[in-house]
């Protein structure tokens, strides 16, 4: 697969102005635009999914090898079973066969696969596929990589509510619950906060996808369909998150408040 080494020089430019030190811990993705990219090339969806499948490992890659420690892929959410049933079962048939493609060199790279959201709802085959990749990952230290299947923001909050309601039952202190404690109901317990989304496509919407975790996460919408998203432009991003003030409500460290 070919792994990007952040200690070789990379033909993109924009990889050696980033700084390493203030790279996000966390980055979450809503891969957007595999459709429209097909379009613009007269070729059916299913060829800008493939194409996506190619950008995704990129992706990956790159993530793993600059240390970054969380990934956060919107890969397939509740709504989209809406999707004709023909698209469903060709982004089915490319989540079995990236990973089973890339699953032993993702895993000989420490990367750990979690699992966002109720995979039960998939068929058999692309259920054991994912649990497979699940299982052999799950003692991995490096790049955390969270693929949400099956995924809502609203439902996974519902979900923590009628967990946490559940412990009160059983004898939980209500004033127990605060904003950090109930972080650990959620999907994404013991991670740290997405520090930085990228929607691609220039869409600027978060369609349902970590609602409770973006509170104060950094936006950018780069204006390139997802099969379009190289190193190059996944390094444009982070150089613009590294330059960013983040404030968390308060006071600039610069400017004074704005």
């Amino acid at each position: 697969m070919g792994f990007f080494n952040r200690n070789t020089r990379h033909k993109a430019s924009y990889i050696d102005e980033l700084s390493f030190e203030n790279l996000p811990k966390h980055v979450a993705i809503i891969m957007d635009g595999n459709g429209r990219w097909a379009k613009s090339k007269n070729m059916p969806r299913s060829f800008g999914h493939r194409a996506g499948v190619e950008a995704l490992r990129n992706i990956i890659q790159m993530t793993s090898d600059l240390g970054i420690k969380y990934l956060s892929l919107y890969a397939f959410s509740t709504e989209n079973w809406s999707r004709p049933k023909d698209e469903v079962s060709v982004l089915m048939s490319l989540l079995i066969e990236f990973l089973a493609k890339e699953i032993d060199e993702l895993n000989e790279k420490k990367v750990k696969i979690v699992i966002l959201g109720d995979i039960n709802k998939f068929p058999d085959a692309v259920r054991k596929q994912v649990e497979y990749a699940v299982e052999l990952t799950k003692n991995n230290t490096g790049l955390q990589t969270n693929i949400a299947l099956n995924y809502g923001g609203r439902a996974e909050i519902v979900d923590a509510a009628k967990q946490f309601a559940i412990d009160v039952q059983n004898g939980k202190a209500i004033d127990s619950l605060t904003e950090e404690t109930f972080k650990d109901y959620l999907y994404t317990k013991g991670m740290p906060d997405p520090d930085l989304l990228i929607r691609t496509s220039g869409e600027m919407r978060l369609s349902n996808f970590l609602l409770y975790q973006l509170a104060y996460t950094e936006f950018v919408f780069p204006i390139a369909n997802w099969p379009d998203f190289d190193k190059e432009e996944y390094s444009k991003v982070l150089i613009q998150y590294t330059r960013r003030d983040r404030r968390f409500g308060g006071l600039s460290k610069d400017k004074g408040p704005i």
